[in-house]
């Protein structure tokens, strides 16, 4: 089994017909301070595999602050079965609406594993408000 994509949006569906329809992909946030918290981002992983990963497999996610410290981790099974055709690859789309914990600027990492491996992962640069300087917004001489 392998990862086709995985990303952060503003919104995410399985059509009735099984298509997979994702809205306003995202990689930055703007938050006006710190801590602070990003609600009902939508993570969507696209999983490919054939009729040799039939059976259950652990999915994990982990959610890493700019200073690769743990936020939360979510972990689940994902049961495989085989397709009608065997020949053809199984596309498994996966949705997880999720809050995003933010504890200070930087470059955030959501982790993937499958079966305890690292199999993927996405980025999301967070910015918050401007730091205060000390003179205003007067540009200030540093020697």
């Amino acid at each position: 089994m392998h990862i086709s994509f995985a990303v952060f949006a503003d919104a995410a569906n399985l059509s009735q017909e099984g298509k997979l329809n994702v809205l306003g992909i995202f990689d930055a946030l703007h938050v006006s301070g710190f801590p602070s918290l990003h609600p009902r981002a939508h993570f969507v992983v696209r999983v490919k595999g054939g009729s040799a990963d039939t059976g259950t497999h652990r999915l994990t996610f982990h959610w890493l602050n700019p200073h690769d410290a743990e936020l939360w981790g979510s972990s689940g099974e994902l049961a495989v079965e085989a397709g009608p055709t065997p020949a053809l690859e199984m596309d498994l789309p996966i949705i997880a609406v999720v809050d995003l914990p933010l504890d200070s600027p930087g470059q955030y990492t959501m982790r993937v594993e499958l079966d305890g491996e690292p199999v993927a992962h996405t980025n999301v640069f967070v910015n918050g408000p401007a730091a205060v300087r000390p003179y205003g917004n007067a540009p200030v001489m540093v020697s």
